[in-house]
């Protein structure tokens, strides 16, 4: 364990947000555009690239949590605190790096998590009031064929005629 392999999972998880950052401006564009065909692929597709963040996430603690305890830090120290810590050479200016990276793009991810939810908050309230207009109970026929005027109630189908 050391923190060139830390370094390579948080690459490993830069990656990923950058994935799952594409994906939620493909969503957003799908949703913009009116296209709700594809608004359920957009979703799992960012609910795998979730997945695949978290199992990252969790690699990249263990990997921080042994660096940490090599560098003489608890094991829950944050990201902040091991660059701090790094020992004298280049991995203070890599780590703070990553750490600068990631709260950037997570930021980004926040915000068009949230537009996206405006959007979707919107569509469906858009549907709702389209389906509150509709009227359900159209003018039928009466006995003798003719469109009929009012509302008919129920209707009887007679297959004796």
């Amino acid at each position: 364990m050391s923190a060139n392999e830390l370094s390579a999972l948080l690459w490993k998880e830069r990656e990923l947000l950058e994935l799952l950052q594409f994906k939620l401006e493909e969503e957003q564009l799908l949703l913009v555009s009116g296209k709700s065909r594809w608004i359920g692929m957009a979703t799992r597709e960012v609910e795998s690239i979730l997945e695949r963040v978290h199992a990252a996430g969790l690699a990249r603690s263990v990997e921080a949590a042994s660096v940490a305890a090599a560098w003489g830090l608890p094991d829950d120290a944050p990201l902040a605190d091991i660059a701090a810590q790094a020992p004298r050479g280049p991995w203070t200016d890599i780590l703070a790096a990553h750490l600068t990276a990631l709260r950037e793009i997570t930021g980004e991810i926040a915000t068009l998590r949230e537009a996206n939810e405006q959007y979707l908050r919107a569509a469906y309230r858009s549907t709702q009031e389209t389906l509150a207009t509709l009227d359900d109970e159209r003018p039928g026929y009466d006995r003798t064929g003719t469109g009929a005027q009012t509302r008919v109630g129920a209707r009887i189908i007679d297959t004796n005629l």
